[in-house]
């Protein structure tokens, strides 16, 4: 709530919600299709009425919000709240699995963890997709677990609602949809089946079918019809004002009807974007297509809590050098997370920690297997105990700004030469910068912001600042906008980085003095 009362709107969180309200009011998933729309419809259920509006000006690379009715900010409240409850049920299934896997204080241990995670606070009040995928990757991992002892046809179709649901939730969790029907085909009630002749094919099956119906009824039951005909390709969509027309190779004559041709559609759009990657910043350096293998590993380091990455890594130790008894439902949980930042660090959408996200709570599971191995020893315990402790006051260090939270080893000042974007600035400081207004109204102030809301939405009146562009008197920059990436010229805004910043505004706007010369 904290958060929510000081954080306005992200970059991406206005399109996310215009297009669930489109969806809820004109039945069309076409304006950004490049997100399934489960946390969408969410998200503006509770905004359904005509009063809300978003008005979206498109641009080839963005977009650019002009006008929310009433006001941003209780809209943003209604929005927000729906995914804050969805943070909350990941809250008490981490606590269920840990008491499961490992023992009730170690699921009290996990959960202490959990309630002071910048990250998961973060995206957890934003209305964005990120927790929903977080939510469902989590629970179809522990799913496929409970599946296996006793897969009865209950559980199977309950199986199949919940990877239809992580479908509707992220189009990265394809992967993970994929994962989880292959532990339902050759998990058996004790043991792997090598065997494929006596795998699970009629329930995988009923599965597959059970979740595609799900992902159809998120679409609202949509049909599209494809055409190809003399090398051209057709293809029309509910509710769409222009069908996608598109030369092609194959010589073939085909007129199909898809279910969810939007799912369809959107995941192409998702794979040739990754081909073509996307502007990006790293510790410096500037790419147009990203693509360092090297980013996300240097994202957790940088990003996650000092305290929850120590003890996970210290709780994977154990388990891999055998120190502890490991369930075999916790390996087979673990597989989700492996293939999901093995398939981060090799795809080029390089743009914030929210992309490992899914990582963070089976992290925190491997925090809680350190707790299960030493907590008899009375020291031990206490010095665990210490240890939640420290990481509350760590992540209370940038509160309620934890969007833009780095760990004790980086200083808030040079954040923004590390990692920029939704990893420190994504739009969220304009109430701050209200603030900074109307407690300094004999300033003039220019204002250079990375964000897609127009500032006087807010009541903001500063006089922008374009790239290259000299001013005198108080000058205000998001960090992304310092970093460059998404400008025309990268060095733009560099020639305030001549002096010091007087302050930084909720961790993401660098307010400078400037003199005339």
């Amino acid at each position: 709530m904290w958060f929510i009362r000081t954080q306005s709107l992200t970059y991406d969180e206005p399109v996310h919600i215009a297009d669930g309200l489109d969806a809820w009011r004109h039945g069309r998933f076409e304006q950004y299709n490049d997100h399934p729309p489960l946390a969408r419809l969410l998200c503006a259920l509770p905004l359904i009425f005509d009063k809300w509006q978003i008005g979206l000006q498109r641009f080839p690379n963005g977009f650019h919000v002009n006008q929310i009715s009433p006001d941003p900010v209780s809209l943003a409240w209604r929005a927000r709240a729906v995914n804050v409850l969805l943070g909350l049920i990941l809250g008490l299934l981490l606590w269920r699995v840990a008491s499961r896997l490992l023992s009730r204080s170690a699921a009290n241990f996990v959960l202490a963890l959990f309630a002071f995670s910048p990250a998961l606070i973060a995206h957890f009040s934003l209305a964005t997709t990120d927790g929903a995928a977080v939510l469902l990757i989590f629970a179809v991992a522990w799913g496929v677990t409970g599946y296996r002892p006793d897969p009865t046809w209950p559980r199977t179709f309950l199986m199949g609602v919940l990877l239809g649901l992580l479908l509707l939730a992220k189009f990265s969790t394809v992967v993970m949809f994929v994962v989880a029907l292959f532990w339902i085909l050759i998990l058996g009630t004790d043991k792997i089946t090598p065997n494929p002749r006596r795998w699970n094919w009629g329930r995988a099956a009923v599965t597959l079918l059970t979740a595609f119906f799900v992902l159809w009824t998120g679409y609202f039951f949509h049909v599209s019809h494809l055409t190809i005909r003399d090398h051209q390709l057709t293809a029309t969509f509910p509710h769409w004002d222009e069908p996608i027309q598109k030369t092609v190779r194959s010589n073939a004559n085909v007129s199909m009807w898809v279910p969810a041709g939007e799912y369809v559609e959107g995941f192409r759009t998702l794979v040739r974007h990754n081909a073509q990657g996307q502007a990006a910043f790293f510790l410096g350096e500037i790419s147009p297509k990203g693509g360092w293998k090297s980013y996300y590993p240097v994202v957790i380091l940088l990003k996650w809590a000092t305290v929850v990455l120590v003890l996970s890594i210290a709780g994977l130790l154990l388990v891999l050098f055998r120190k502890i008894r490991t369930p075999t439902d916790l390996w087979i949980m673990a597989s989700f997370p492996a293939l999901y930042l093995i398939t981060a660090i090799f795809a080029h959408f390089n743009i914030g920690e929210r992309h490992v996200l899914p990582l963070y709570p089976f992290a925190l599971l491997f925090a809680g297997v350190v707790w299960e191995s030493l907590y008899k020893n009375r020291i031990a315990k206490l010095l665990l105990i210490s240890f939640v402790i420290i990481n509350a006051a760590d992540a209370l260090r940038y509160a309620p700004g934890y969007l833009s939270y780095f760990n004790v080893f980086v200083r808030p000042a040079n954040a923004y030469s590390l990692l920029s974007d939704s990893n420190l600035d994504w739009g969220q400081g304009l109430l701050a910068v209200r603030d900074y207004e109307r407690n300094h109204p004999a300033e003039q102030i220019w204002l250079a912001y990375f964000g897609s809301v127009d500032p006087p939405i807010y009541g903001i009146n500063a006089q922008r600042l374009k790239e290259n562009e000299r001013a005198v008197g108080t000058v205000i920059v998001s960090a992304t906008n310092l970093s460059g990436q998404f400008l025309q010229d990268p060095q733009g805004y560099r020639w305030l980085l001549n002096q010091k910043p007087d302050q930084i505004l909720d961790g993401s706007l660098y307010v400078f003095r400037v003199g005339r010369p």
